[in-house]
């Protein structure tokens, strides 16, 4: 099975928005992402609009070719875009308006009948849903009682653990993720990975044979200053391939 790479673009917008200008514009980041063989775009539209804008939504839909993820919060108004955009997936993710970037999985025990009627109203448009959780078994079984297509798994502590050395809750969080990927892949859910991916940490999620997909952003905006985006890009797909 041949891995999937989905670019988060996020992180140029929050370039241009830190001066008020038009550049860098995420939309020539996306075409130039999917020239360079990305297979997906990811873009998080966040209440607070801190990078990703409603216009760079609409925008990216119109002139993208490649599918588009739309990342979301689950609330009225994000349900209201999605419906109205249709981007052809979405993940659904927890969103706290102070954090700098998302710190964790959805709480799946807190809200449920709303949230499922959430993933009903975007399905029946036939826009494929993705729940962003927590490396728990508990966690990808109600995603599936929930009606997702997919789950994508929160890699950020296993990233923090291999950034910092710590082998010993690498090696835990690793196998945490491979029981996980194994589990949604024995119920049919489409299973993925991502923040906080380095070239380092990929490189060993990678192994996991039942993860279909890597989202990856920081790390590349970051990256692509020094190696480009068309290096950084083919260098993530040799890794994850």
């Amino acid at each position: 099975m041949k891995k999937r790479i989905g670019i988060n673009i996020d992180h140029v917008a929050t370039i241009r928005n830190a001066r008020g200008e038009n550049y860098p514009d995420p939309l020539r980041a996306a075409l130039a992402a999917q020239s360079f063989g990305a297979d997906s775009i990811t873009i998080h539209l966040r209440e607070d609009r801190r990078h990703i804008r409603d216009n760079d939504l609409v925008r990216i839909k119109r002139y993208l070719k490649i599918p588009i993820n739309l990342e979301m919060a689950p609330n009225k108004e994000m349900l209201n875009i999605a419906l109205k955009t249709k981007p052809n997936f979405v993940c659904i993710v927890p969103e706290k308006r102070k954090e700098i970037t998302t710190e964790g999985g959805l709480n799946l025990n807190k809200n449920r009948k709303y949230l499922k009627n959430i993933i009903k109203k975007i399905k029946k448009k036939r826009i494929r849903v993705s729940l962003f959780i927590e490396p728990q078994i508990s966690a990808v079984e109600n995603s599936f009682l929930l009606g997702a297509d997919c789950i994508e798994l929160h890699t950020g502590s296993f990233c923090n653990a291999v950034n910092n050395k710590k082998k010993g809750l690498a090696k835990s969080t690793f196998e945490k993720l491979k029981k996980c990927a194994q589990y949604g892949k024995n119920l049919g859910l489409d299973v993925h990975a991502g923040h906080g991916l380095t070239f380092k940490s990929t490189a060993i999620i990678s192994k996991i044979k039942n993860i279909s997909e890597f989202n990856i952003g920081h790390f590349i905006v970051s990256e692509s200053i020094f190696l480009g985006m068309k290096n950084t890009i083919r260098k993530f797909k040799k890794i994850i391939n």
